[in-house]
């Protein structure tokens, strides 16, 4: 891949404690309401990098915050920069970090666990109860998230960029992390079919993942033809099918009928040259909408697994003898662990997908922010060109 127009600075030797100073930050009051900030940022405590952020993509869950003050039932209670999906230089380096240089950049992975809870001791750190996120409103105080200048974060969890790596393609580490764990989860396995419901940047990066791990037959879904066609033409999956009906807003009974017709459309698609044309071994359900989680129970063949990747609807009704009946495993999937490093390794070996492809919108600077917000929520921009991932670069 070729490196990025970001990557502008030399490399320097040596080490620094960091200096303290102020931060220019993009900071959310209220809905559509970001504001420009000066904060404090103190020099890197031990064990701490502070980093110059050069590029973040906009994540759905920013995007709910901005539009709504909310993700699901987590409300923002305090003044909040958003942003999660980052990259930076190291411009500080508090005492007792090795491994980095001043000029190195970094791929942040922006979850800090506590370390000691039986979940921490376990590798299983996503599901620490006491996990800081960046950008989330789930704990208190708020960890503030990455649309600022500057940030210190511990060297933890700090991974450097491989020189020949594209930075852009680092912005989208993180959600690649969610698609690494989530086929982990999914245990796909060579030959298998698999069904991917929701094509956003995580529903392509999943896709690719399932290619990567094995499965012979990728079907991709979306009610958004361009989104389809993309991952279609981008070699993110083998097959696609685009949702025409309006089931996904219908209620209980209509709602449960449509669910199983989108099924059956699906599978004929996805198992067209199968002589057991019994569904997916393995589907993904990447929209946290209950009708695809419906769907996507009853697209999945006897013994497979459903793997809840997108977080939405809090409540669903599913038909739960589909799963008696069938044997299919219902397993969840609350971001990552231990995916850094490998989605790092895989970006560097050039086995995905041009990933640079999936940003199709730049903006620079953090006073562009609500613009890019408001593009990133919509599904075409001013041209008719379609919108997947926006970055906002520093």
């Amino acid at each position: 891949m070729a490196p990025s127009a970001l990557v502008d600075q030399p490399q320097q030797q040596g080490k620094a404690d960091g200096s303290s100073g102020t931060s220019r930050a993009s900071v959310l009051h209220g809905t559509r309401d970001l504001r420009i900030e000066i904060r404090n940022i103190a020099a890197p405590l031990a064990g701490e990098l502070q980093i110059a952020i050069k590029a973040t993509g906009i994540c759905g869950s920013d995007l709910s915050y901005y539009t709504k003050f909310r993700n699901g039932d987590v409300h923002v209670l305090s003044p909040l920069s958003l942003g999660h999906e980052s990259v930076g230089i190291v411009v500080g380096i508090g005492q007792e970090v090795e491994g980095f240089r001043l000029g190195d950049y970094v791929a942040i992975e922006v979850g800090v666990p506590c370390g000691f809870c039986r979940s921490c001791q376990r590798g299983r750190y996503n599901l620490c109860p006491k996990m800081r996120f960046r950008s989330s409103a789930k704990t208190v105080p708020h960890f503030q998230g990455t649309l600022q200048e500057r940030i210190n974060h511990p060297a933890k969890w700090c991974h450097r960029v491989p020189d020949h790596v594209s930075i852009e393609s680092v912005a989208l580490l993180e959600p690649l992390a969610v698609a690494i764990h989530a086929t982990r989860r999914a245990a796909v396995e060579q030959g298998d079919t698999a069904i991917v419901l929701g094509a956003g940047t995580v529903g392509l990066l999943t896709a690719a993942m399932a290619k990567l791990s094995g499965a012979t037959t990728v079907l991709i879904a979306d009610i958004n033809v361009g989104r389809v066609k993309f991952a279609l033409d981008h070699g993110f999956a083998t097959r696609g099918y685009v949702v025409t009906d309006s089931s996904h807003s219908a209620k209980d009974d209509q709602q449960n009928a449509g669910a199983r017709q989108l099924a059956n459309d699906v599978v004929a698609i996805a198992c067209a040259d199968e002589l057991n044309a019994e569904g997916a071994e393995v589907t993904f359900e990447c929209t946290g909408k209950e009708v695809c989680m419906q769907a996507g129970l009853y697209a999945t063949r006897p013994g497979g697994r459903l793997i809840m990747v997108g977080m939405g609807t809090p409540v669903q009704t599913l038909q739960m003898s589909a799963a008696h009946w069938k044997e299919v495993d219902i397993l969840g999937v609350f971001r990552y662990a231990n995916a850094y490093p490998i989605g790092l390794k895989i970006i560097a070996a050039g086995v995905l997908p041009n990933l640079d492809a999936i940003i199709t919108h730049r903006f620079q600077g953090l006073e562009a922010a609500s613009e890019a917000f408001e593009l990133a929520a919509r599904g075409v921009d001013d041209k008719g060109n379609l919108v997947l991932k926006v970055l906002i670069e520093n």
